[in-house]
């Protein structure tokens, strides 16, 4: 960072690159935030939305330059501010991006009581000949997957409905979780930008699973003419998504398209490198497969 406080701008010199393309970003928390206020808990979404943006960059082999984050509640509440603050500078800090600037924005009569919104930009930067867009997956193409923490930061308006959001089921212990619900539903998005980055040059595609789970993410990063059949009997699901299935009488399907069911980075590459990346990745796991497309449809669940 070139600029301090008070400058209308954020400046960022780069240095280092041959041909350097800028990835770019935007994304909220979502209604996690609520849960947040209900817990009184700030600095783990400000975690949340920085992991969340390096994830989607890191899908096209970018990596992180620096974030501006938008807070914006209806009183402005100092406190609140410096402990979601700390939750993005904590995270910014641990992948090496710079916390650049952003707005604090306090509107009355928009935002009611103690709601507010929490969204992130990221810039990030990939040598051209690096980028990663999956237009070489074949059939024949290894998928791995990587554990998510939890339900990441989709799919909580579900999950609010199902499990309540009150302080009192919040606080409630759950044995099958063996922590609080409000401990398991405010843990923070996991970043996998450190584990991958030195092993970009073994992958073909990256999807980072967020809302619409494995239907809406996968087949953004695949070529139209193949599928991507998955095993999900390959993995453990997490007690947080079975405990959401059991309360609220859920379709395997509809799990399946709102949440990540425990897998939060989908890894697809050739057979010999896929076997490189699970020996460099402990808690990966081979879920599936590149197939010919079938019947039309680009991801196949069994």
């Amino acid at each position: 960072m070139l600029s301090g406080p008070g400058l209308f701008g954020g400046l960022f010199e780069l240095k280092g690159y041959n041909n350097p393309v800028l990835v770019s970003s935007m994304d909220g928390v979502g209604t996690k935030l609520k849960l947040a206020v209900t817990m009184d808990s700030y600095d783990s979404v400000g975690i949340d939305i920085v992991n969340h943006s390096v994830n989607d960059i890191l899908t096209c082999g970018a990596a992180p330059i620096f974030f501006l984050d938008y807070i914006a509640m209806g009183q402005l509440l100092t406190e609140k501010v410096c402990d979601i603050v700390k939750g993005l500078s904590s995270a910014c800090q641990e992948v090496g991006c710079a916390l650049i600037g952003g707005e604090t924005a306090e509107m009355p009569g928009l935002y009611v009581g103690t709601d507010f919104d929490l969204v992130g930009t990221i810039i990030g930067i990939v040598e051209k000949n690096n980028i990663i867009n999956g237009r070489d997956i074949a059939s024949g193409d290894i998928i791995l997957g990587l554990p998510s923490s939890g339900l990441h930061t989709n799919g909580y308006s579900l999950a609010r409905h199902v499990l309540g959001e009150s302080r009192q089921s919040l606080d409630t212990f759950h044995p099958m979780l063996g922590q609080t619900l409000g401990q398991a539903l405010l843990t923070p998005h996991r970043c996998y930008l450190k584990e991958l980055k030195p092993l970009l040059h073994l992958v073909k595609g990256l999807a980072h699973i967020t809302g619409g789970g494995f239907p809406g993410n996968v087949p953004r990063v695949m070529p139209a003419n193949v599928t991507a059949h998955f095993n999900t009997s390959a993995w453990d699901i997490p007690p947080i998504f079975k405990l959401i299935q059991e309360c609220g009488q859920i379709t395997t399907d509809e799990m399946y398209r709102v949440f990540n069911m425990g897998i939060g980075m989908v890894i697809i590459a050739a057979p010999e490198n896929a076997q490189e990346l699970l020996r460099c990745l402990p808690d990966a796991k081979q879920i599936g497969n590149i197939i010919p497309l079938q019947a039309n449809q680009q991801v196949i669940l069994s």
